[in-house]
């Protein structure tokens, strides 16, 4: 029997356990989170491979350095995808639609911010580079509002501690459908769409991440989502990948992906579900 260590958070491990030990592969939690670690101790677990580099990266070369493990999805992988403006470069490269989008690299001038956002019709989507879950995604109408972001953002980045000085100014899709397609060694095993709740409409919410309330559900996605999931997890070159993509009435268009996806329960996959994971988890053990 393989065994797995998930540097996720424990409810997932517990989550993948029994599904993939009917698989003949073990799952042990091995987060390094909220824990000291001496260097010089023996290590606690004996692990065959990982499932996806954590996210704190010190922690993963701590942990890939005492393991001594193959990673799924690797440090280079999670970084790619972290990299929201690598990632639509290498999707638009690989001619996959993508938004409107502009990096910025502070420091910039104002009459070069203002070039930028002029490329796009109001309301304008700005999102950090790196974050995650929906993290410090601003929606702005006008131009004294957009400095008033950035002009804060240009605070922190003057913060030797703030490592990525970058953001994206991207055009804004209203009443886009909201999927995240799950994707596994080149295949589909998996979709989701993400909805507010009507009362958080009626707020004045936007975002879909789960994590701001969203709700997902599962569904089949149509052969057109299919292969543009698929493209974009072999454009990105990562085995287990999330890919979300937006959807207008006149336009499709993948707008991030992540090589650190929450697996949710078995009821929102297809059922050759964890064959297709523990296959993979098997053939990068090797």
């Amino acid at each position: 029997m393989l065994t797995l260590g998930i540097a996720h958070k424990a409810e997932t491990a517990a989550r993948i356990r029994e599904p993939l030990a009917a698989r003949d592969i073990d799952v042990e939690h091995v987060s390094l989170t909220g824990d000291t670690t001496a260097l010089s101790s023996d290590v606690a677990h004996d692990l065959d491979i990982g499932l996806v580099f954590p996210s704190r990266l010190m922690e993963g070369g701590l942990l890939t350095a005492r393991l001594d493990i193959p990673w799924v999805n690797d440090r280079t992988a999670v970084l790619r995808s972290r990299n929201k403006a690598e990632t639509l470069a290498r999707l638009d490269a690989a001619g996959l639609p993508v938004p409107e989008t502009v990096f910025v690299s502070d420091p910039v001038s104002d009459a070069d911010l203002r070039s930028a956002a002029d490329k796009f019709e109001p309301p304008i989507v700005i999102k950090p580079n790196s974050a995650t879950r929906g993290e410090g995604i601003l929606k702005v109408t006008e131009w004294d509002s957009l400095l008033g972001v950035t002009d804060y953002l240009d605070l922190l980045h003057q913060f030797p501690a703030t490592r990525d000085r970058s953001y994206l100014l991207q055009e804004y899709l209203p009443a886009a459908r909201d999927i995240r397609v799950m994707v596994i060694d080149g295949q589909v095993v998996g979709a989701v769409e993400r909805t507010l709740p009507e009362s958080a409409r009626e707020a004045g919410h936007w975002k879909h991440n789960v994590h701001r309330g969203a709700e997902a559900t599962a569904i089949e996605p149509r052969e057109s989502i299919r292969e543009l999931a698929e493209a974009a997890a072999a454009a990105m070159d990562i085995s287990l990948l999330g890919v979300d993509i937006l959807e207008t009435d006149s336009r499709t268009v993948i707008s991030e992906t992540n090589a650190r996806p929450t697996i949710d329960v078995a009821e929102k996959y297809d059922e050759r579900f964890y064959d297709v994971l523990a296959a993979t988890i098997r053939a990068t053990a090797r």
